[in-house]
């Protein structure tokens, strides 16, 4: 394409669906943006807008072209986040992810880092998809699982996820505890909102318990963990989460197969940057005083 700005004004006028609203956002006259489209037709033979009293509204050609340009738009958002991730300051914007329950863990180590460095803005996402960091939607991922195999990621260990199977005292008196695996059926669980989680323990319960037992559903580690101080059901906690909460009683101990080995990933391009250097020491001596290694 010969004129990125005849695409990008194309892109605009898709968006809003009025010339004048393109004009006002990319900064320029409404004939330059009437200019522009009426080129970039011209070059492509093909009508990118119909043409109506309340505005603009693209042809299929305009979607298809509408689609390209988000696309660019996209990269280059991403092409920026990575390029701020480059500086040397200990400031700016610091982006970690992790799967969902693992606050106790990464907050503190958060925490302590702006209270060393001010100008350190954080963004923490606890959310079991996978942020792109080549893309730069987050600098750290801490993720779950087999060792992640991008090749443009740099992977290390961070620890093993140890849960148990914990209950409140007010449910104990209830229905008492499990004697063994035999016995789960009778009792009533907290489970994940997706019935096919992948998690080793949450897929070890399915197998023993029928469905109707787990009685209390979530997608949120800490609401799980309310409804387990609450007394709602039995459910599984990370040991660093049970112990901040007082007073649960352990209903089945750790096994090695819930266990879960936790990574640390960031990309090639932005691992050796300060910032992240400082995050990635901090959330590992977390990791070592907590027990989770």
């Amino acid at each position: 394409m010969e004129s990125w700005d005849e695409v990008r004004t194309a892109y605009q006028v898709a968006r809003i669906g009025t010339v004048s609203g393109a004009a006002e956002v990319l900064g320029v006259h409404h004939a330059t943006v009437i200019r522009h489209i009426d080129a970039l037709e011209a070059r492509l033979g093909a009508k990118l807008f119909q043409r109506h009293p309340r505005g603009y509204t693209a042809t299929e050609a305009g979607q298809e072209l509408l689609k390209v340009a988000r696309a660019t738009e996209d990269q280059f958002a991403h092409l920026a986040a990575r390029i701020t991730g480059t500086t040397t300051e200990i400031s700016g914007e610091l982006v970690v992810t992790s799967i969902p329950g693992l606050s106790e863990l990464v907050t503190p180590a958060l925490v302590r880092l702006q209270a060393e460095h001010p100008g350190l803005r954080v963004r923490y996402l606890s959310d079991p998809r996978l942020f792109r960091l080549e893309y730069g939607e987050a600098h750290v991922a801490i993720r779950a699982g087999g060792r992640p195999q991008d090749p443009d990621n740099v992977v290390q260990p961070l620890c093993t996820r140890r849960v148990a199977l914990y209950a409140s005292p007010a449910y104990v008196a209830a229905h008492g505890l499990p004697e063994g695996e035999d016995d789960l059926g009778r009792h009533r669980f907290v489970g994940p909102a997706d019935p096919e989680s992948r998690a080793t323990f949450h897929r070890w319960l399915a197998e023993r318990v029928p469905e109707e037992a787990i009685t209390f559903r979530t997608n949120e580690a800490n609401v799980a963990a309310d409804a387990i101080r609450a007394g709602a059901a039995i459910g599984f906690l990370p040991a660093m989460q049970a112990r901040a909460q007082e007073g649960l009683v352990v209903a089945m101990p750790n096994r090695p197969e819930w266990e879960t080995p936790l990574w640390l990933v960031t990309h090639v391009d932005l691992h050796r940057t300060p910032r992240i250097q400082l995050f990635l020491k901090a959330v590992k001596e977390d990791a070592k005083r907590c027990g989770m290694d």
